[in-house]
């Protein structure tokens, strides 16, 4: 294992030691980070970022880090692909059912599922703050999809962002069928 593969490893490990939240939780900290909003950080800003975490990286390990994500060659990580490239790997069996509850959600079959697309699986009518009156049904449908979304709120959840989400509870889960049994029963497929 190179220093590259090493440094991802114990920030995976950091990642999975927060929970079933862990990598969304890493993706709010870089876009913290990100002060240009460029979606993409250099190697210094890495370094600073991974510094506050109690991760030390020399200029060239944090180059090298940088360098392996480099899409476009821009010289920056690009930070969606680098909290992909953090996830824990899942096997097939785990992919397949996270993906056959996204399809459930994603009604429109444009690979977002959207609060409309929620309106068609489920209703909001019987949440207790529905019933008190304090949200509305809309509020409750976006809450839900809020849970699955990005920091941005943009309020549209792709694949990528509900793999995301169920990453760090496939890490926690031991088996694939334990696994698959609680995505089915939880989605209802």
């Amino acid at each position: 294992m190179d220093a590259v593969d090493a440094t991802v490893e114990q920030l995976r490990a950091q990642c999975l030691a927060r929970g079933a939240s862990g990598i969304q939780a890493l993706a709010r900290f870089f876009r913290r980070l990100d002060r240009d909003r460029s979606r993409s950080l250099d190697a210094g800003e890495l370094r600073r970022g991974l510094a506050e975490l109690g991760m030390a990286l020399g200029e060239a390990e944090a180059e090298g880090v940088c360098r392996r994500w480099d899409r476009d060659g821009s010289g920056t990580l690009d930070l969606e692909e680098f909290l992909r490239a953090l996830r824990p790997p899942m096997s097939p069996a785990r992919e397949a059912v996270i993906a056959a509850a996204f399809a459930k959600l994603d009604r429109s079959g444009d690979g977002v599922v959207t609060v409309d697309d929620l309106r068609g699986v489920y209703s909001g009518r019987a949440h207790p703050k529905v019933r008190s009156g304090q949200w509305t049904e809309e509020e409750v449908l976006r809450r839900f999809l809020d849970s699955f979304d990005s920091p941005e709120k943009d309020g549209q959840v792709t694949l990528a962002e509900f793999q995301d989400y169920y990453s760090g509870l496939s890490a926690s889960v031991d088996t694939d069928e334990e696994f698959v049994a609680m995505m089915t029963s939880a989605w209802q497929l």
